[in-house]
């Protein structure tokens, strides 16, 4: 017997009236709200001055918004006043924000899921900047790899050095959903 498909309590559609609300309740302008809800001003601008009924994806978002404000705020990016900013990806998931100072040291992070398996540090908040490096050498290759040399040759790296196989390789690992994406300040 097939199993039933869940049902949600989301409302089939929303009101212009409903948008306003929650930009408000977030503090948005309709421009960050746009940039928040992934598309154009334009479109926010339409869906409040409706009299329809709006419907499609950004009901669920709506909806959840209201019952849990919070939840768009746990989702802000903070200026990186470091260095370095690494996106530790699940997928097409950032999990963990890195932002490192290699002069100081220092390290700061910001996890975007409660999955612990899917974090780059798992429970610990406040990684020092050893385990940050231990950190970088688990998504490469180990450096007592046979032939060592010629995989570094092959990446154009002069010598082992963690960041910089990362910069090459996005620390992917073969079967593994996981990568790092490297701005710099």
């Amino acid at each position: 017997m097939k199993k039933p498909s869940p049902r949600y309590i989301f409302p089939s559609a929303i009101s212009g009236a409903d948008i306003k609300e929650v930009r408000a309740r977030l503090g948005m302008s309709q421009r960050k709200f746009a940039v928040f809800a992934g598309v154009s001003k334009p479109t926010v601008e339409r869906w409040e001055a409706t009299e329809s009924p709006i419907t499609g994806p950004i009901v669920p978002l709506v909806t959840m918004i209201m019952s849990n404000p919070g939840i768009a705020l746990r989702m802000v990016l903070p200026e990186n006043s470091l260095r370095i900013r690494l996106y530790y990806m699940y997928e097409s998931f950032v999990c963990t924000v890195i932002d490192v100072d290699d002069t100081t040291r220092r390290v700061e992070i910001r996890n975007y899921t409660d999955n612990l398996m899917l974090r780059a540090f798992g429970a610990n908040t406040e990684p020092s900047y050893d385990e940050y490096q231990e950190f970088l050498e688990s998504r490469c290759f180990p450096r007592t790899r046979d032939k060592i040399k010629l995989e570094l040759a092959r990446l154009d790296i002069p010598f082992y050095d963690p960041f910089l196989i990362i910069e090459k390789t996005e620390g992917r690992m073969a079967d593994d959903k996981f990568y790092i994406r490297i701005e710099r300040n």
